[in-house]
């Protein structure tokens, strides 16, 4: 977190210097209605207009993106005409004089290679035509660059080409989150796939093998088991998101017990308690499964006598509650916590450490898998799930298919 906000540091401070040059275009004493100096109102201007120009470019650099916050940034500026580019094209083009976008596009191949801005003298035809002077800064990510901001104006000046050089770097900030951001989504993605690893091979053989044992003696409970399969499986290896519902996440667990159930018989005994308010709650997916596979696990292999697991939901103010215990085997405190910090490699417990890291990515270290375990004695997994976050409760869709 604290990368994250020196991030934002980085992001807001450049502007500044961006604020006072459009402070000496824009900013009138009778204007302020009270609020300030010229100073103070043009920065809050400044700050203001950064912070709609950056929801579009924390997606990245196309013309879309491009297109929607380039009047931001020519606004930052003050100048007559700004465009964004790619290494090979123009994206978008605000203001007058869209007729030099060629020319700026041939000028580009010097700043595009060293990294290092520059500035140039336009050729113009046109007599209306108010644009004498461009002034180009890279747009750089990780020593990369990945296109360039263009400044033009009637006339040279060392203002604009510093103003410029921080808007252009503060845009290189938003592009540099864009990419955590879709770093942070390919991690996720690939956490998930392990998940999706560690069920496959087990589970799915098992479950297979349990309905083949039906087909002969009891038809109609193999289509029964066989419907919980598809359905648990489509769920598990769906698509769709990063974010599920508490409600989707416990359909799936039921599918998957109704299988375990199958396979174990009397063996297992399972106790659900759901509080309806909680089912909305969003959280990331496969967050629960896995933990519930845990109790299985531990729960029924090694032991002969009867397993219980519990699952319940409640509600807890501005958390949902999540608990789920089993009275198997347990673990050896020192292993888990081998495993929670990653000591102990996938075979050791992939789905526990995958759940923990991911919720405190998610919600932050304070939210992370309280387990409580010994050798003997079962063990117990507590899930704190906020209510209500931001980016997470409206990213959950309810898969339907």
């Amino acid at each position: 977190m604290s990368g994250f906000v020196a991030g934002l540091c980085v992001a807001v401070l450049p502007l500044l210097a961006a604020g006072f040059w459009l402070g000496r275009r824009t900013a009138r004493p009778e204007n302020l209605g009270g609020l300030g100096t010229p100073v103070e109102h043009a920065t809050f201007q400044t700050l203001h207009t950064a912070s709609l120009a950056a929801p579009p470019l924390r997606a990245g650099l196309t013309e879309e993106t491009a297109r929607r916050s380039a009047r931001r940034l020519r606004t930052l500026l003050g100048t007559d005409a700004l465009c964004l580019t790619d290494r090979e094209t123009v994206l978008a083009w605000d203001g007058v004089g869209a007729h030099h976008r060629a020319e700026v596009m041939e000028r580009l191949g010097g700043p595009l290679e060293t990294g290092r801005g520059e500035a140039f003298r336009l050729t113009c035809d046109e007599p209306d035509c108010p644009l004498r002077w461009a002034v180009v800064a890279p747009l750089t990510v990780d020593e990369r660059v990945h296109g360039a901001l263009v400044a033009c104006a009637p006339r040279e000046s060392a203002v604009l080409v510093r103003a410029a050089g921080e808007v252009a770097r503060w845009v290189s900030v938003q592009l540099e989150l864009a990419d955590l951001d879709r770093s942070r989504t390919r991690l996720i993605e690939a956490e998930i796939k392990a998940l999706r690893a560690q069920i496959s091979p087990h589970f799915i053989f098992n479950s297979l093998a349990v309905i083949a044992s039906f087909v002969r003696t009891d038809p109609e409970r193999a289509r029964e088991l066989l419907l919980e399969f598809a359905d648990f499986t489509r769920y598990s290896f769906r698509r769709h998101g990063d974010f599920t519902t508490l409600a989707d996440e416990l359909h799936a667990i039921d599918h998957y017990l109704a299988l375990v159930r199958a396979r174990f018989g009397e063996r297992l005994s399972v106790t659900l308690q759901i509080a309806p308010e909680v089912l909305p709650v969003a959280l990331p997916f496969l967050c629960l499964q896995p933990l519930v596979e845990n109790a299985v696990k531990h729960g029924l292999e090694g032991k002969t006598d009867k397993s219980h697991i519990s699952i319940t939901a409640q509600d807890a103010g501005a958390e949902a509650l999540v608990v789920i215990e089993d009275n198997g085997v347990g673990m050896d405190p020192e292993r888990l916590r081998r495993i929670l910090s990653g000591e102990v490699g996938p075979s050791g417990g992939i789905g526990l450490s995958n759940v923990d890291e991911r919720l405190r990515q998610v919600y932050g270290d304070d939210h992370g898998l309280v387990i409580e375990t010994a050798v003997g004695a079962g063990m117990r997994i507590t899930a704190r799930l906020p209510k209500y976050r931001p980016g997470v409760h409206s990213a959950a869709r309810r898969p339907r298919q």
